[in-house]
């Protein structure tokens, strides 16, 4: 026995910040951008908390799921770096849904954590201690972001994205992989004031070199992609839809073409929401919940590549 989900929900900052404001104080273009990304715009936290953000996500969640928040079990939150560096998120996410819940984890896989906090449920559930659980992916990447740094700043937004887990059968296959790795994608960690460190970190900006990273997350998700698909006996095309990792239009786009696949099986929304990290899956998968595109049956795969280097890939029969 592993799990269904339930139920999905998700929450934006209200500050949008689009292609031409950023133009204001960078060298580039809504042009620039929306050529090399499929971005237009992104939501930036301003005022509000991950907290106040994750509290209506997992609201949302919950309603959509018909569960009570007393009835979670377990909370798992992904995140890169919360509204504290301690406690964790999940403690803070625990005290408006349940704090009464037996299991509380933050889990920091980057763009990879949705994938990665599946796979640990999947084995609490398939362990019998849990009979409910709530994911929450809550990222502020631009928060870590350099914002005189075009080659990044432009790709990230923020955003947060909970599903409720509840008993079933509806898992088909999942796979995690990593490469180790740092020198493409990395957030360094400030060293503060200690007097005895001789070389001093203070700036925790995204470093990227955008190039590797686009070469590597092509290769090792369709990798990873064929493997899965082939371990359950499925063709691409037995996929209803692919769900990937919403980074850069330019990636989705060059998976689907090696699978030789229609556009309509990778639905995306990176034009309005940018890369969210963990939150991306998650979030387009909100949309395409409550505007009814999945249906009863359909199966999906969910796709992200990442920091670590890593990767993940999902396959489950959606269930609601």
């Amino acid at each position: 026995m592993s799990f269904n989900i339930l139920g999905t929900g998700s929450s934006t900052p209200k500050r949008v910040v689009t292609n031409n404001e950023l133009s204001a104080f960078l060298d580039t273009s809504d042009e620039w951008i929306f050529t090399r990304t499929g971005i237009k715009e992104r939501r930036v936290l301003t005022d509000e908390s991950l907290i106040m953000l994750s509290k209506e996500a997992c609201a949302k969640a919950l309603a959509d799921a018909g569960v009570m928040g007393s009835e979670i079990d377990m909370i798992i939150c992904s995140t890169v770096r919360g509204d504290f560096i301690s406690p964790a998120m999940a403690c803070l996410i625990a005290k408006e849904v349940n704090p009464n819940c037996r299991y509380f984890y933050d889990v920091n896989m980057g763009c990879c954590g949705f994938i990665s906090a599946l796979d640990m449920a999947d084995a609490f559930f398939k362990a019998n201690k849990v009979k409910k659980a709530l994911i929450v992916c809550a990222e502020s990447i631009t928060r870590l972001c350099d914002w005189q740094d075009r080659s990044t700043c432009v790709l990230f937004g923020d955003a947060v994205a909970a599903v409720v887990l509840g008993e079933g059968n509806s898992m088909r296959s999942i796979k995690m992989s990593v490469y180790p790795s740092y020198e493409n994608l990395y957030i360094t960690a400030s060293t503060g004031n200690n007097p005895f460190v001789e070389e001093k970190f203070s700036n925790d900006y995204i470093a990227m070199n955008g190039q590797e990273v686009y070469k590597f997350a092509v290769s090792s998700i369709l990798k990873d992609i064929h493997e899965v698909l082939e371990s359950l006996g499925f063709a691409s095309n037995d996929i209803s839809f692919y769900l990937m990792h919403q980074a850069n239009m330019r990636i989705v786009e060059a998976v689907k073409s090696r699978l030789g696949l229609a556009s309509e099986k990778f639905p995306c929304n990176i034009e309005k929401y940018g890369n969210t990290s963990s939150a991306s899956i998650p979030l387009l998968l909100d949309e395409l919940n409550k505007a009814n595109t999945i249906t009863k049956g359909d199966k999906l795969l969910f796709g992200a590549f990442g920091a670590g280097l890593s990767t993940g890939v999902c396959v489950l029969e959606w269930c609601k």
